[in-house]
């Protein structure tokens, strides 16, 4: 037995030594088992950037933390998008829903915010702080997706040109633009979503950039602008953005597309079909 636990705390040290900028801090995460313990360590750890050890006896996690590339708040995140509460965010009810039987733990957290009982981080004073500061952080929120939207419109833009050059560079600019969103300070909802696209956007966004043919471009343009629709429907933009739909793309299938502009400007066939199209739904 000796000779495990200091087996255990080697592991625990060799991991805290490729952390660096460490912080450590304790919270509660609530779970009931074993399972629950492998789910919520699996989804908070990030390779040599953060830890999680979560203790099923008393339900506190010790989380060890690289402070220059993230914070509690993106670590509690990913462990409530894997479907366990902490006193700061609630996993997502379809999420808990799906989890094990002996998984399903009392929901304390989501009580005592229903009932405005809980005196931490999900009181209305500390959750909304005040109305200004409220304004200024959701500010900051949509600025940071305004640019991957603005990055996305020029590139539908360059398109509908049949410029595969500008198509490039504007999908640089894209990726760089997702690359520079912090998702920890996005509201839950669009956090959710955030998490489901990600690796789709930027993987649609390097397979444009690296090609100047604008035939190969637009193929991965159908595919990104079904994860930016599911972005956009859910953090909204400033402005009023069109859904719009092109029946002879991708060989007859059908593709969908963002404009900021009602009258249709086909980026899948440029001024060959410029204005073979329609919208399909606005999103204001």
């Amino acid at each position: 037995m000796k000779i495990m636990v200091a087996t255990c705390v080697l592991l625990s040290t060799a991991v805290s030594a490729q952390i660096k900028n460490v912080k450590t801090e304790t919270v509660k995460v609530y779970g009931n088992c074993g399972m629950c313990e492998s789910k919520i360590e699996k989804a908070g750890n990030l390779k040599n950037v953060a830890k999680v050890d979560w203790n099923q006896e008393t339900g506190m996690a010790t989380l060890t933390y690289d402070s220059k590339k993230t914070n509690q708040d993106e670590i509690l995140k990913r462990i409530a998008l894997a479907g366990y509460d902490s006193e700061k965010f609630l996993a997502p009810d379809d999420v808990y829903d799906n989890l094990h039987g002996c998984c399903q733990y009392d929901r304390v957290a989501k009580i005592a915010v229903k009932t405005g009982t809980q005196t931490s981080a999900n009181t209305e004073e500390h959750a909304n702080h005040n109305h200004a500061e409220t304004q200024t952080n959701e500010a900051t929120k949509m600025s940071q997706l305004d640019a991957v939207y603005e990055s996305y419109f020029s590139l539908k833009d360059a398109l509908v040109k049949t410029d595969g050059a500008m198509a490039s560079a504007a999908a640089k600019e894209l990726l760089a633009s997702i690359n520079a969103v912090k998702m920890g300070e996005l509201k839950m909802d669009v956090h959710v979503v955030w998490m489901k696209v990600l690796e789709n956007l930027k993987k649609d966004a390097t397979a444009i950039s690296s090609s100047t043919d604008a035939k190969k471009q637009r193929d991965s343009f159908d595919t990104l602008s079904v994860s930016l629709y599911e972005l956009i429907k859910v953090s909204k933009s400033d402005e009023t953005v069109y859904y719009q739909f092109c029946p002879m793309a991708n060989d007859g299938k059908g593709a969908n597309w963002l404009s900021k502009e009602n009258n249709i400007k086909n980026p899948y066939f440029g001024s060959m079909m410029l204005s073979c199209g329609k919208t399909v739904e606005t999103i204001k």
